[in-house]
Formats: structure tokens, sequence, C-alpha cells
């Protein structure tokens, strides 16, 4: 009679583990280990936005935008308010770029989280007022 139960592996390391080990890595800088580690983690967890969140920072800081990119677009699916993941995949597409999304994201960052100075100066980055005209001229 076949076991019901799956077999567990007790060399293979759980997606909290990854997950801890991936932070790390982020914390010491080094970024392309960390994305290698915690994409593991995700394939274990997938859909998990607190395995998301690192594994797109450590794509956009070992400069794989295009990964990060995917992956902020689905951290947003998950939770479509997380107005770091606005941040995140704005600054994402600004090294690719695309401004015009970027300044979409950040706009909506701003908006979820009105009372973030770095979103507002990031946002006036991309998105300076327009200068009104001299009344006087």
């Amino acid at each position: 009679m076949a076991n019901p139960e799956p077999e567990l592996d007790p060399d293979r390391e759980s997606a909290y583990a990854l997950l801890q080990r991936g932070q790390s890595l982020i914390q010491r800088r080094h970024h392309a280990q960390a994305a290698i580690v915690l994409e593991r983690a995700a394939r274990e967890e997938p859909g998990k936005g607190s395995i998301l969140e690192p594994l797109g920072r450590a794509y956009h800081h070992s400069g794989q935008f295009e990964r990060a990119r995917e992956t902020f677009e689905e951290l947003l699916e998950v939770d479509p308010s997380a107005h770091w993941a606005h941040f995140a995949l704005a600054a994402t597409l600004r090294k690719l770029g695309r401004t015009g999304e970027a300044r979409t994201h950040l706009r909506l960052a701003v908006a979820l989280c009105p009372t973030s100075e770095l979103y507002r100066r990031a946002l006036a980055r991309v998105d300076p007022p327009t200068s009104k005209p001299d009344a006087a001229a």
C-alpha cells in the first residue's frame, strides 16, 4: 500500500529557512546570491508577498531589472494596496527607461501613503511641477 504522505527530505531547506538566508545575504549586500536563494523560497511558496518583496529587492540591487519588474508586479497582484511595492516597481521601471509607467506607480504610492516624504521626493524627480507663466511678463 502506498504511503499517502509525501516523503520529507531532511536535507531540504524550508521556505522560511531560505527566506531567512536570503534576507541575511541582502543585509550583507550579496544581492545576486540572495536572489538565487529567494528564488528557491518562491518556488516552495509561490505567491507569498513576504518572499516576493525581498526577491524583487535582490533582483533590483543586482541589476536584474526585468526580473525585478516581474516580481514587483507579482507582488502587486498579491496586494494591490502595497505602497512600497508601487514605489519599488517605479524605481525599477525608471531603471528600464519606462518613466511614464514609473510616474503612475509613484503617484499610486503617494496616494496610498501620503505621509511618505520618500515617495513625494521620488515623484517630484519624475513629475516636476510645471512653472507658471510670470504674470508680469
